[in-house]
């Protein structure tokens, strides 16, 4: 055949013939199949028999005089170009040579599937599309579950013409391609029958942070056309790569999306979106083992291209399920192309809001990491275009790639639906604006003319502030940063951050509290959760039930959710160390957590009562850190990130410390075992008076020197009246400080800080420095800062 080729006949070297779509179909089925990744058969329309088609009908000198004289920046000169175009192509006729090249095709497939009518779907495949510099994602059309010889030509000749949709159209004028340099081939693959089961895409390069160690897989139930035009709230789960490589599913973080809507096939085979019935939503659509596999492909696909390309390649990748036969598929393949650019920079760029009590309107999902303000703009249809002003903040719904006009005039864009990887997503992300997506009211709580900030700069949460609020923008050369001998890690409590703190320049994390993790992620009190588990009726937890949406379980929702609020600090480190100190509340931070009023008592002073290692023993919280201590098992030991160090807060005596560790052992988390070292917090002044004992039972020290400061000066750091005495600089603290050094450098056990002090106070760091601690553990924002004052004091020692 002249103008036909079958799938299974190309390879990613025939992007001119078949654009990148049918390349790299053909890629996978000859090289990828073979090691398992399954991916539907099917064949071609080359892009020589698009031309015969443009050549046969005599349109291109017409499609020219079309685009005489008209400005594309224009959204209504964009639409009505587009519309005259695509309404010529429609009226043209297919050869009859390549309409019988396409119906022989047909029953080829027929034949090979044992079929009467086989279902297909019709894709376009562009010749410029899918490189690693341009996406082109979800410019062109595709047609589902079409049957028949009659019915596929048709569809053809519609992707034909699918080539000049206005957003095509201004993505091509936007990046300088050639409209008369671009050919369209289509895609005929036999349909996976995700109707009945489940779709949805992924990614091997996070698409936010841009770090190479994550897998995001996102998922709905029936066709996946709902995800890539953001008309969902889908399943989102992170997978670990470098453990993934080794043989082990790391499966850092699961989230439940809404998943409201199922695309499915009525009786004449059209696609209609039905409700999902809410059972089904509080499922997700695959399970841990579909997970899995779909890693495992993605990561075999990667290495592929990454081989094949002489360079390391992360891709975007479409998949489905089939609902007959269970079997997952992958029905696209194509370079990412915005965080792939940014691999090989060595400035790192920040935001950062001035203000941090500004007025949270609502939230949703983050894409990109920066900050846009403006006044509202409420935009129903693409159409409206018009009504739109630079610099003004998109709201709607949804968009999808037909909104590509409009969102590049926008200074940021927010919607009610979608999810960080649908086609919207992935064009704000290549042309730089930030867009919240997914806040599901946006249209009902903004109106026109408000003024707003959208900040993507918080992690994976993107929030809307009233008003406007000032933001500033920082730019680190990480190239000239001279390294230190005095190890520097960060104090990290957010998992949400983790992977975009982690590209600071750092040696891994010195703190990682607990506390975050079980407010943010659990939001119940453990205990009230561990009586849920008993069969015991607790009204107040009927917001509890709610975040614990897909599970019925109280105890491996705790598990779930500590293991992968640790888990993903562990990963964005990995594999430097991450030190995670077990949970440290006071009883009355405790009583205001949901359920925690029948578990607390009222103390006159909790900073001092019943907290710390006190509680892991006790028979009224034993239970309850036991799970602690399996969920760190789990991420350890099943989870593969061994990285992870374990210290004990606020342990009053070496008896203590003992009894504490018994608890942890017989959770199954043992000293020693798989190179598990524990810490203990040296905040008491008895750890420093009896540092040889407690240091027989611990293997190391962190200060913190905001309860040693307190305990050491008799000071309540809570009480304004008081204020003025707690100094860390205090001569009676820093000789705390470099008691608990020496006695650490004396026994060989690992010695560092994790207080605030360091952080605060440049004079601090410089002593501890010159008393030769192994570590300083900073926040975040006095990392960099930090890091100059060690570096400068480090090279003065040497001189």
């Amino acid at each position: 055949m002249d103008y036909i080729r079958t799938l299974d006949s190309l390879g990613i070297e025939d992007i001119a013939l078949v654009g990148g779509k049918n390349a790299s179909l053909g890629e996978m089925i000859s090289s990828l199949k073979p090691l398992g990744v399954k991916v539907p058969e099917g064949f071609a329309v080359t892009a020589d028999g698009y031309r015969l088609f443009i050549q046969h009908n005599h349109f291109e000198p017409k499609i020219r005089a079309f685009f005489e004289g008209v400005d594309l920046s224009n959204i209504e000169s964009l639409n009505r170009c587009g519309d005259a175009i695509r309404s010529l192509m429609l009226t043209g006729e297919i050869p009859e040579v390549l309409k019988a090249e396409i119906a022989e095709s047909y029953r080829m497939m027929e034949l090979q599937y044992v079929m009467n009518s086989v279902d297909v779907a019709v894709r376009s495949s562009a010749t410029a599309e899918d490189l690693p510099d341009a996406s082109f994602a979800g410019q062109q059309e595709s047609y589902l579950n079409v049957r028949g010889e009659t019915m596929l030509i048709e569809h053809v000749k519609r992707c034909f013409a699918s080539l000049f949709t206005d957003r095509a159209i201004s993505y091509r004028h936007s990046r300088e391609y050639d409209h008369f340099a671009v050919a369209l081939s289509v895609t005929v693959q036999k349909m996976v029958r995700s109707d009945l089961a489940s779709s949805g895409v992924m990614f091997t390069i996070d698409t936010e942070n841009g770090s190479e160690n994550l897998i995001l897989i996102n998922s709905i139930y029936g066709l996946g056309e709902n995800i890539v035009g953001g008309r969902v709230n889908p399943d989102e789960f992170y997978v670990f790569k470098p453990t993934l490589r080794e043989g082990k599913t790391t499966i850092l973080k699961r989230q439940l999306g809404s998943k409201a809507l199922t695309m499915t096939y009525d009786e004449r085979h059209h696609t209609m979106n039905l409700s999902t019935p809410k059972e089904r939503q509080d499922h997700f659509s695959i399970n841990d083992e579909e997970v899995a596999t779909l890693a495992r492909y993605a990561l075999t696909i990667e290495e592929h291209y990454s081989t094949k390309a002489g360079v390391y390649r992360p891709m975007d990748i479409e998949w489905a399920k089939d609902g007959l036969s269970g079997e997952l598929f992958i029905v696209q393949a194509r370079p990412e192309t915005v965080q792939s650019q940014k691999l090989n920079t060595n400035t790192l760029e920040q935001y950062h809001l001035n203000q941090t009590d500004a007025k949270v309107l609502l939230s949703g999902k983050a894409i990109g990491e920066k900050i846009g303000l403006g006044r509202v703009k409420i935009i129903h249809s693409p159409h409206e275009g018009e009504q739109f002003n630079i610099g003004d903040v998109l709201v709607a719904d949804i968009t999808d790639p037909d909104w590509e006009p409009i969102m590049k005039k926008a200074s940021a864009v927010i919607t009610n639906r979608g999810g960080r990887t649908c086609h919207a997503a992935i064009v704000a992300r290549e042309i730089g604006v930030p867009a919240i997506v997914g806040t599901v009211n946006a249209t009902d709580l903004l109106h026109d003319g408000d003024e707003v900030t959208a900040s993507c700069a918080d992690g994976e949460s993107g929030r809307v502030y009233a008003g406007i609020v000032g933001y500033e923008i920082s730019r680190i050369d990480l190239g000239s940063l001279a390294p230190t001998k005095t190890k520097l890690y960060m104090n990290v409590g957010n998992p949400d951050i983790a992977f975009r703190v982690a590209r600071l320049p750092n040696d891994g994390v010195g703190l990682a509290r607990m506390e975050f993790i079980i407010t943010h992620y659990v939001a119940a009190h453990p205990m009230a959760l561990v009586e849920l588990a008993q069969g015991k009726v607790i009204k107040e937890l009927k917001g509890v039930r709610k975040a614990m949406r897909g599970y019925d379980d109280p105890k491996r929702f705790f598990i779930d959710k500590i293991a992968e609020g640790v888990g993903m600090i562990a990963a964005a480190f990995y594999p430097r160390p991450v030190i995670v100190r077990t949970s440290d509340f006071k009883s009355n931070e405790y009583k205001h957590m949901v359920g925690g009023a029948a578990y607390e008592n009222d103390e006159e002073n909790p900073m001092i009562g019943f907290r710390g290692a006190s509680r892991y023993y006790s028979p009224e919280y034993k239970e309850a850190f036991e799970w602690e201590c399996e969920a760190l098992k789990r991420v350890r030991d099943e989870m593969g990130l061994d990285n992870v160090k374990v210290m004990l807060p606020f342990v009053r005596t070496p008896d203590e410390g003992r009894r504490a560790i018994a608890v942890m052992n017989e959770a199954g988390l043992v000293q020693g075992e798989n190179a598990l070292e524990i810490y203990a917090m040296c905040e008491i002044p008895s750890n420093v008076i009896l540092a040889d004992q407690f240091l027989e039972i611990f293997d190391g020290y962190s200060i913190g020197s905001n309860d040693l400061t307190q305990l050491t000066l008799g000071v309540d750091r809570d009480s304004a009246l008081v204020a003025s005495v707690f100094d860390e600089r205090n001569p009676a603290v820093t000789r705390m400080l470099s008691q608990a050094i020496h006695a650490c450098k004396e026994r060989g056990k690992y010695i560092g800080i994790c207080g605030q002090a360091p952080s605060d106070y440049p004079e601090i760091t410089r002593f501890l420095v010159e008393e030769g601690i192994d570590s300083i553990s900073l926040n975040p924002d006095s990392l960099l800062k930090m890091r100059q004052v060690v570096s400068a004091f480090e090279g003065l020692r040497t001189v």
